[in-house]
């Protein structure tokens, strides 16, 4: 990310605004700008963190997988070396059998663990989408992709136009997800900024990494100060205009990429847990 220097920005604003404005005035919006940009950099941070958490996820997904490919695979060689030992072979039969059925009940402990964490996010999909009136549906988009619920909201709904000020009206959706958040305490919360591609500067906003940020830092705040939702399961993180979903080229696909994303997936430890449980033959 590219660093900023205050210092430069501060004389600038100063020479522009010090005939137009009172020192009091030009102090109160230096103090607003060095506010939000420590906070957009402390967002920075937690989402550089953010993100590795949900790379990890991504490939502990992938090594799910493969482990149990790997147990399966393992069976069949077992099952060969049964062969050949009923055939003649060294090894006893009864350690063969007992190594056979360690490995069909750990491959039957994780598909029931994977069924279950795919039938808790359907349940908590289900539930949210329930819950949610016909006005606010058109505004909240819930899925579930690879293993992890994604909530998103559009900006109209949320914010005012290029502030990351929570509008009242948002203050309902936002007690029914936090309600399903605080429902599923075994999930992490990552809150993710986004915005279209057309540039901002404001006295306390630089541009859409600032945006983005400061209205992840926004939600996350709501839900852990009016909402009661544990502030050690949620991160803020912005991406700016960099994580589109559709064309910048229209104001419909605009309005589509101005979003915030509520994404809401199991933690880490648990998975890891359970493949360091895998048999060691």
């Amino acid at each position: 990310m590219m660093k900023v220097s205050i210092l430069p920005v501060a004389v600038i604003a100063a020479s522009t605004l010090f005939s137009c404005v009172s020192q009091k005035k030009y102090d109160e919006l230096q103090n607003k700008f060095n506010s939000a940009y420590s906070e957009n950099q402390g967002c920075q941070t937690e989402l550089a963190v953010a993100k590795a958490k949900l790379a990890n996820y991504e490939a502990n997904q992938g090594q799910y997988e493969n482990t149990v490919q790997s147990e399966r695979n393992q069976i069949k060689q077992l099952q060969e070396q049964l062969k050949n030992c009923i055939n003649g072979g060294s090894k006893n039969v009864s350690e063969l059998v007992n190594e056979i059925n360690q490995s069909n009940k750990y491959i039957k402990h994780l598909i029931d663990a994977k069924s279950k964490s795919d039938s808790l996010n359907m349940v908590l999909t289900n539930n949210l989408t329930r819950s949610l009136s016909s006005s606010e549906a058109k505004d909240v988009d819930v899925k579930v992709l690879k293993g992890v619920v994604y909530i998103s909201l559009a900006d109209n709904m949320l914010y005012k136009s290029g502030s990351y000020e929570i509008s009242p009206a948002a203050g309902e959706t936002l007690s029914k997800i936090a309600k399903i958040i605080n429902d599923y305490r075994d999930y992490d919360v990552l809150i993710e900024g986004n915005t279209d591609n057309v540039p901002i500067s404001k006295p306390n906003i630089r541009n859409n990494w600032d945006l983005s940020a400061l209205r992840a830092s926004s939600v996350v705040q709501a839900l852990q100060n009016q909402y009661g939702v544990d502030g050690k399961r949620l991160t803020a993180g912005g991406r700016g205009e960099f994580n589109p979903i559709t064309t910048n080229a229209t104001a419909e696909g605009k309005s589509q990429n101005r979003r915030t994303q509520i994404i809401i997936l199991p933690k880490l430890d648990q998975f890891m847990d359970l493949i360091g449980q895998a048999p060691k033959n």
